[in-house]
């Protein structure tokens, strides 16, 4: 059971706890809610649960679809409303921070990963002892374009990180208390999510399922956000670049050296004389790019190192509803 300093102590623990980022999930919400009502708590009579919603500044009325929920399920529904736009991984960590549960399971909240995959997931944890439960992505049913940069980033990912990384990924995962107080224990600005769990090196199930499609709207999951979020993963856990770099330079100076005999041999046995612009205007414009692209690189270290020096709250709650009805009034905020 894991705390921050805004949350009442006082919270009941229950077996299970999903946390749910929304971000743009108009019209999916209201569905997947029912789907989890019928293939997990339905099943899972035995035991209790809640699901924190956490509204990442979602400007479309997804904020309304989480009140109605809450509001016909008070019980068990709780939304932590933030007051921007966060990001998908902050908003996970606002989620964990109030989570009551003895394991923590995310899912997304657009309707693709399928709900009846906790059953399994929660039968790992408790009945078999895993502390994580991963559920990776045997397939997807998303455009061609999504699935090919998806697969090259987590090839990425495996070769320079991780070996053991999925080459679906995942982002459909239980925790157990211990993992998720270690995990919240060791985030930093700027880190990333899957690397972390696997960096803990908990006993880990992995579990295969097929990845529907989003049930309405449209994935604000952009390639610009996939190749910012690839660069946080590389530079959080890797030297790679840094020894990229230095490689590159011993090559760059090996290359300057044997450039610089070839001329002194041609003009010491040949009598050629050293003339011309292009091949200095070539080293000239090969060693500024490369110049360019290692300042570019130390620049990403030193950015992030400053987020982490200034250790800004990495989310800010505008509301919490939980626990009780919601008004009429509270439905068309």
């Amino acid at each position: 059971m894991i705390h921050d300093s805004n949350t009442d102590n006082s919270s009941t623990i229950v077996d299970f706890s999903i946390v749910i980022p929304v971000y743009y999930n108009q019209g999916c919400l209201i569905p997947a809610f029912q789907e989890l009502k019928k293939q997990v708590f339905t099943r899972q009579s035995q035991k209790t649960y809640e699901i924190i919603y956490v509204n990442d500044g979602s400007k479309d009325m997804s904020m309304d679809e989480l009140l109605q929920i809450q509001a016909e399920n008070p019980d068990i529904v709780r939304i932590i409303n933030l007051t921007r736009n966060f990001g998908q991984i902050n908003a996970l960590m606002a989620g964990f921070s109030y989570a009551c549960g003895k394991c923590v399971i995310t899912m997304s909240a657009d309707g693709q990963d399928p709900p009846e995959i906790i059953n399994n997931m929660i039968s790992a944890h408790f009945m078999e002892g895993y502390d994580v439960v991963i559920a990776t992505r045997s397939g997807r049913d998303e455009s061609i374009d999504r699935v090919i940069t998806s697969r090259i980033f987590y090839a990425l990912i495996q070769k320079m990180i991780f070996p053991e990384m999925p080459s679906g990924g995942f982002d459909f995962t239980l925790m157990s208390t211990r993992a998720l107080e270690v995990f919240m224990r060791n985030t930093k600005a700027h880190f990333f999510y899957q690397g972390q769990i696997l960096w803990m090196g908990f006993k880990t199930k992995f579990i295969e399922y097929y990845r529907n499609a989003r049930i309405a709207g449209k994935s604000r999951w952009t390639f610009g956000k996939k190749l910012t979020y690839l660069i946080d993963g590389i530079l959080a856990f890797s030297f790679m670049p840094i020894r990229f770099m230095s490689l590159i330079g011993i090559v760059i100076a090996c290359l300057g050296f044997l450039y610089a005999g070839i001329v002194l041999l041609d003009k010491l046995i040949y009598g050629n004389p050293i003339q011309g612009w292009t091949p200095l205007m070539i080293v000239i414009l090969v060693l500024g790019g490369f110049q360019s692209l290692m300042l570019g690189i130390i620049g990403e270290y030193l950015w992030r190192t400053m987020a982490q020096a200034q250790d800004r709250d990495m989310y800010v709650i505008n509301h919490v509803y939980e626990n009780k009805q919601v008004s009429k009034e509270q439905l068309h905020l």
